[in-house]
């Protein structure tokens, strides 16, 4: 008989799917009627999981899907999302009959490579696309309305390709200080209007715009790190007008226990050393999990009590300094809650000095992930789970 199990080890992210849609539904109350809202599920909708967040989001009232690349965004369309889907990135010129055949929004953002795409785009085929301008990002997209009128009228000669949207990206709508910011939305308005036509779609808010500034909601935004419940920079979180819920989780087991004497050891270099007789728990996950050597000292929640990570984390485990002896198989906590305390995305990527973008992207493919719904466990096919 088939084995059932979904995973043989005792390290997990969980992702809690009610948590997303409440983070949706509150973005959702600050937009004008008929603004659209594009869920952003790049690199593995920020390491949740594409599918099931992007399910998720359809739900709660995403129109539209982004992705960076060409490849997340055919994931997507294998795993049976069928919803609009717009690669933010670059796509190399030579696949745009790929992106058309997958019904597959690309990112227009240079003359030059227009050109070169009209090379591979086959007559039977029609791709929409979405002109980007570099308000000052720095990245890709058009600078002039010169430019912007030349692709513009590149793409409406050519009956292969419907202009559906135009879209910019803020470099500072995350910082107290607006100045920048209304400087590239000013940037961004004036190019839009020197179009010819203005298309269905434009946007230019990402969370952090979405969430402070209406005036560039357009008639678009783009939901990224506030739908997984992560502040887009703690300068401005006293700002967000709703509460953001955390989506993710990480845990594990205590897989062993045992009593250590002063004096001796633990781990790789042997750093740390028992200055008392102490009890130490060994936990499975690593550096290869995307729990990474840095990450030694943080404390992680065993009984809803904070416990140190001692000597160097190694590539598949870790050791904690338990306070007392605690069974083999009591859960820890590296992210989340536990019995009233709470380690949060927050406090890791402080630790890891960086964003909290950073670590859940970090946490390897390795680590399942499983999702919360209705307070009950479910799998990515939504059946319920007994784990």
């Amino acid at each position: 008989m088939e084995d059932q199990a979904l995973f043989y080890r005792d390290t997990w992210a969980e992702v809690d799917l009610d948590s997303v849609a409440a983070n949706i539904n509150g973005l959702k109350t600050l937009l004008a009627k008929g603004t659209q809202m594009i869920a952003v599920v790049k690199a593995n909708a920020y390491g949740h999981g594409d599918a099931q967040i992007a399910e998720t989001a359809l739900e709660s009232g995403a129109s539209y899907l982004a992705v960076a690349f060409l490849d997340e965004a055919i994931a997507l369309r294998k795993k049976g999302i069928a919803a609009p889907i717009l690669v933010l990135g670059a796509s190399r010129a030579q696949d745009i009959s790929i992106a058309a055949k997958h019904e597959i929004t690309l990112t227009v953002f240079q003359e030059e490579w227009l050109l070169e795409a009209k090379k591979y785009m086959t007559n039977d085929l029609q791709v929409k696309v979405h002109i980007k301008i570099d308000s000052g990002m720095g990245r890709i997209g058009v600078k002039t309305p010169d430019e912007l009128q030349s692709v513009e009228q590149m793409l409406r000669e050519d009956g292969r390709f419907l202009i559906e949207g135009v879209f910019t990206h803020f470099a500072t709508a995350d910082e107290l200080d607006n100045s920048y910011y209304q400087r590239q939305l000013t940037q961004f308005n004036e190019m839009v209007h020197s179009m010819k036509e203005k298309p269905e779609l434009i946007h230019a808010s990402n969370s952090a715009a979405a969430l402070r500034h209406p005036e560039a909601h357009f008639n678009a935004v783009r939901m990224g790190i506030a739908m997984y419940g992560l502040t887009p920079s703690i300068e401005i979180e006293p700002e967000i007008p709703f509460p953001l819920k955390e989506a993710f989780s990480l845990h594990s087991k205590l897989i062993h226990v045992k009593r250590l004497r002063k004096g001796e050891k633990v781990s790789y270099g042997a750093t740390y050393e028992a200055t008392e007789d102490e009890w130490i728990g060994t936990i499975p996950i690593g550096y290869a999990d995307g729990w990474i050597r840095r990450l030694q000292g943080q404390e992680v929640l065993v009984e809803g009590m904070k416990v140190p990570i001692v000597g160097r984390i190694c590539m598949d485990q870790c050791m904690l300094k338990l306070p007392f002896h605690v069974p083999v198989g009591t859960v820890v906590t590296l992210i989340g809650k536990q019995k009233g305390n709470q380690i949060s995305i927050n406090d890791i990527a402080a630790r890891l000095q960086t964003i909290n973008y950073e670590v859940p992207c970090i946490i390897s493919n390795r680590v399942p992930r499983i999702y919360r719904k209705s307070g009950r466990m479910v799998d990515m096919k939504n059946s319920i789970l007994s784990y």
